[in-house]
């Protein structure tokens, strides 16, 4: 396989001891008929006509690489970039952070996982909750919101009795009042921030300066709450999409709730995870109707909120302990498997 790599690729550093070549900018590099051509979102997207036409003509093979994305926006980008029924013929492959229907024919990367262990800061506040862990604690649960989508705008409303007994943010007014995180829970990195949002918009960019701020783990909010209500990017999609909105839970060792598609936990347990159905009602996995579903976990968290919070802190540990092995172990392997998963890939479905 002749394996052509744009610089820019989330992946790139995982095939670059196998590549023929590799590009800074498209524009500037002499094509390589036949070979297999990975591109980033950037890339692609600046020289898609060119790339639309190169695979029509089947000189090379392109693959869009974007694990950032999944699922429904990653669909969506292949329709905006008119790449649909390319995609669907296999003229153009794909390469996503989540699952998409049969037609698209896409390999999964698990994107997240690994980067979230990457951050040192990340395991220092693994290990600082487990040296500060303690069962009584002053919140019930912790609940962190981004980006306005409905399920999020839904769930806030609908959990609105308990979330003074929560520690919880909303950045988007989307979904109701701007509110972010008390000053000695946010990461340090921006602490003193809050004071100079707006209080209307979408405010994370502004929060963060533009950086990555949701990837960071700070012990003290989930020292303080029993457990997460995690909020994933696709709730009404009924494909998976994993970011790290659940794997920092799972690496400090709280337990959770998602709030996600149908199915969600059903494809996180075939990923070697466990949860708390030991403990709590998680049966909403199987509702299809999103109304439903939503309505389900919203009872489940009202639900636990009533319990003895301690006792199940407690008697959740066990699960907690084993899945941040298993994230442990799994970091490496993914990234170790990569390579031949790709060209495994590329030899099932490439049309060069």
């Amino acid at each position: 396989m002749k394996l052509v790599l744009d610089t820019f690729s989330e992946v790139h550093d995982l095939l670059r001891h196998r590549q023929t070549a590799e590009f800074w900018e498209f524009a500037d590099h002499d094509i390589i008929p036949g070979a297999v051509y990975l591109f980033g979102r950037t890339q692609f997207t600046r020289h898609v006509e060119q790339i639309r036409s190169l695979a029509l003509a089947g000189t090379i093979q392109p693959v869009l690489s974007n694990p950032a994305e999944g699922s429904d926006t990653m669909r969506w980008q292949i329709e905006g970039l008119g790449c649909t029924e390319l995609v669907k013929q296999g003229r153009i492959l794909v390469l996503t952070g989540g699952y998409l229907p049969a037609d698209y024919p896409a390999l999964y990367y698990e994107n997240y996982l690994p980067k979230l262990l990457d951050y040192k800061e990340n395991r220092r506040a693994a290990e600082e909750y487990s040296q500060q862990f303690r069962v009584d604690r002053p919140y019930r649960f912790l609940f962190l919101n981004g980006r306005g989508r409905r399920h999020r705008q839904q769930l806030i409303q609908r959990l609105a009795p308990v979330l003074d007994s929560a520690v919880w943010t909303n950045l988007d007014a989307a979904a109701g009042p701007i509110r972010t995180l008390p000053d000695h829970y946010e990461f340090d990195f921006y602490q003193g921030r809050q004071q100079a949002l707006a209080d209307s918009g979408f405010v994370k960019y502004d929060l963060f300066n533009n950086t990555w701020g949701e990837i960071y783990l700070k012990s003290a909010p989930y020292c303080d709450t029993h457990f997460s209500l995690v909020t994933e990017t696709v709730f009404d999609y009924p494909y998976t999409f994993r970011t790290e909105k659940i794997w920092k839970p799972i690496c400090i060792g709280h337990p959770f709730i998602v709030a996600s598609n149908a199915g969600y936990y059903r494809d996180l347990h075939r990923l070697g995870f466990r949860t708390f159905g030991h403990l709590i009602d998680e049966s909403f996995d199987l509702i299809d109707d999103n109304r439903e579903r939503l309505e389900r976990i919203a009872q489940t968290v009202e639900w636990l909120c009533s319990q003895d919070l301690a006792s199940f802190t407690q008697a959740a540990q066990e699960v907690c302990k084993y899945n941040q092995q298993q994230m442990a172990e799994l970091r490496p392997k993914i990234r170790a498997e990569f390579p031949q998963r790709f060209e495994q890939f590329i030899h099932e479905r490439s049309r060069v």
